[in-house]
């Protein structure tokens, strides 16, 4: 992904106060932040430091961004209202020990919400690493919402060796209502927002979801916009290679890309849609976005995870573009960017695919 950061700053550099012409003003746009752990003796995959998670929060006050709780964002997208340019929330993921440690102080002082994605069973079971109840009881005494994160953090699409529908929906229906119950019972908290372990998801998650009243978090990149999936909204992940300051700047001063609908298919033809993220390793899947702004589609570039820029074409107002090469087995993201014509904002829109073995088994676990 790092021919994204590059092009991206490229493309700054080219059309700082540039307008695009027949391009409509950006609608307002918020952005959601993860985190993991806030620590430097942790994995870093899943980890930013306190120097540079410090480095984070002094930004966004410098530069005037609103932060928000997670909840009053929900419901700005449910009710179709707009929040304030500029606006953000803050959530971590797993509940780790150093968002008490770490964290918490810096964002009480500040005065600012932020939310807490709990998966209950390790808590419930003191384990190493991971924050206590009373911990988390203090944080949401100080304004910070407690949210589920499942109870056992499993990969929520993936159904068990021999396992039916009904047998499925049932095991994911209790890993979501009893987490939900746990929080509630040792917070007085119950916001009925999810954020999927792994980030992962297919239609069938997100409609059991939706069922059970729940909002629901991917770890897709990208702003959270008017046409963003109440049961897939978008966050930008941070820790590991991602997160120095020029990436942070760039990812919080995004738009939402002005998107009127999207569709998959299996081949640049468009001949055979495709229902489902989930596909066999060796597909090169098609990701067709029809723009609300025609002019934009000349200027949009993809990226596929580890492939670089990818393959488009555009066709009216739609986009379309593919892998370069066939899919590996794991969770593979297609981000699509193009310059807003503001200094420093674009627009960012990414799409998740999951991919399999060639006979549909899943064969990596992280």
């Amino acid at each position: 992904m790092q021919s994204v950061k590059q092009t991206l700053v490229l493309v700054a550099v080219g059309l700082i106060g540039v307008c695009l012409d027949g391009v409509a003003s950006p609608a307002r746009a918020s952005v959601v932040l993860q985190y993991h752990h806030v620590s430097d003796t942790t994995p870093a995959a899943t980890s930013v430091t306190p120097d540079r998670f410090r480095e984070h929060m002094d930004y966004l006050a410098e530069h005037d961004f609103e932060v928000v709780s997670l909840e009053a964002l929900v419901e700005a997208r449910r009710d179709g209202k707009s929040l304030p340019d500029r606006t953000i929330a803050i959530t971590f993921d797993d509940a780790y020990s150093s968002v008490y440690t770490e964290a918490f102080p810096l964002l009480k002082k500040r005065d600012w919400p932020f939310t807490v994605f709990v998966n209950t069973v390790p808590l419930d079971q003191n384990k190493s690493g991971f924050a206590s109840w009373a911990q988390l009881k203090e944080m949401a005494n100080n304004g910070a919402i407690i949210a589920n994160h499942t109870t056992h953090h499993n990969h929520l699409q993936r159904r068990r060796d021999g396992e039916g529908e009904k047998a499925w929906r049932q095991r994911i229906e209790r890993e979501v209502v009893e987490a939900e119950a746990r929080i509630e019972e040792e917070t007085g908290q119950s916001h009925k927002i999810v954020a999927y372990p792994y980030g992962e998801y297919n239609n069938e998650v997100k409609t059991l979801l939706k069922s059970l009243g729940f909002v629901a978090f991917g770890q897709q990149s990208g702003p959270v916009g008017e046409h963003s999936d109440l049961q897939a909204l978008p966050r930008f992940p941070f820790g590991g290679a991602y997160g120095d300051l020029e990436d942070f700047a760039t990812k919080v001063n995004t738009r939402p890309m002005p998107i009127d609908s999207v569709s998959l298919y299996a081949d640049m033809g468009r001949q055979s849609p495709l229902k489902e993220v989930v596909v066999p390793a060796g597909q090169r899947p098609v990701l067709a976005i029809t723009l609300s702004e025609k002019a934009l589609a000349e200027r949009i570039n993809c990226f596929a995870s580890g492939q670089g820029a990818i393959e488009t074409r555009v066709e009216g107002e739609t986009l379309i573009t593919r892998a370069n090469d066939a899919l590996r087995p794991g969770r593979v993201r297609y981000n699509c960017t193009a310059s807003s014509g503001e200094r420093g904002r674009f627009y960012w829109f990414s799409q998740q695919w999951l991919v399999t073995d060639q006979e549909g088994r899943w064969v990596h676990e992280q």
